[in-house]
């Protein structure tokens, strides 16, 4: 009994292997999407940054120069947001500059997609942009704003700051803890002796925007005040420490 036997030609066998290989390719395809499933990616949510820092406070210093104008009243908000239009023809809403420039009370933090629209109507690339040339320009000059700044998160109850601005105005205030001051001592200011506010960054040269003033021994209604607000703080400093911690 003759038995035959076929003999792939070289044309079958490339058939045969490119079936492996797609075989081979589906199967890695499989097990790529389980691998997947079982480690998903996490979402990104944007990064918020605080309204008070250093570096936001310094955002907001740039750009009132770069329009010769103090952004202190509605009216300032709605010719910044028409200048950033015509710079980036990037839509920003007042009540967002509001927000940053903490006239609204209550809000400390902004997206990083605001902040980039920001930084661009200055002529960054965007507000990654922005921090590294701000980086930068901190190791070529000695007197960037984060120079001489006193956050509240590292004071101790019961320390005292001096702080002055023109003309002529003098403050003591008594950290009570949580952000709060109660002035102790005032002069030639609308603040008086009693008055407590919440602030959490001072910083020599620019203005101090505080907010829940209250006034008359605490019956008055809470409000937003500004201190120093055209040539920012004079005199900073702590003239006495408590030295522990609450």
């Amino acid at each position: 009994m003759i038995h035959r036997i076929t003999i792939p030609s070289t044309k079958d066998k490339q058939n045969v292997n490119t079936t492996n290989e797609q075989m081979n390719q589906n199967e890695l395809c499989i097990i790529e999407m389980f691998v997947v499933n079982l480690h998903p990616k996490k979402h990104q949510l944007p990064i918020n940054m605080n309204i008070n820092s250093p570096e936001i406070l310094e955002l907001r210093h740039r750009i009132e120069n770069s329009v010769n104008r103090k952004i202190q009243t509605p009216a300032d908000f709605d010719f910044l947001r028409g200048i950033i239009w015509d710079r980036t023809h990037e839509q920003i809403s007042a009540s967002t500059l509001k927000r940053i420039w903490g006239y609204i009370d209550g809000v400390d933090e902004t997206r990083n997609s605001t902040l980039n629209i920001l930084a661009r109507s200055l002529g960054y690339e965007n507000w990654d942009d922005f921090i590294e040339k701000l980086k930068q320009e901190e190791h070529n000059n000695s007197d960037f704003i984060l120079s001489h700044a006193i956050e509240s998160k590292n004071l101790n109850i019961g320390d005292i700051l001096k702080i002055a601005w023109q003309p002529n105005r003098v403050c003591l205030l008594k950290y009570i803890g949580d952000d709060t001051y109660r002035i102790e001592d005032a002069l030639n200011s609308k603040l008086k002796i009693g008055d407590t506010f919440r602030c959490s960054l001072f910083i020599l040269g620019e203005p101090v925007y505080i907010n829940e003033l209250r006034q008359n021994n605490g019956t008055s209604e809470p409000k937003l005040f500004v201190i120093g607000n055209k040539s920012g703080l004079t005199t900073l400093c702590v003239v006495h420490n408590k030295g522990n911690r609450n």
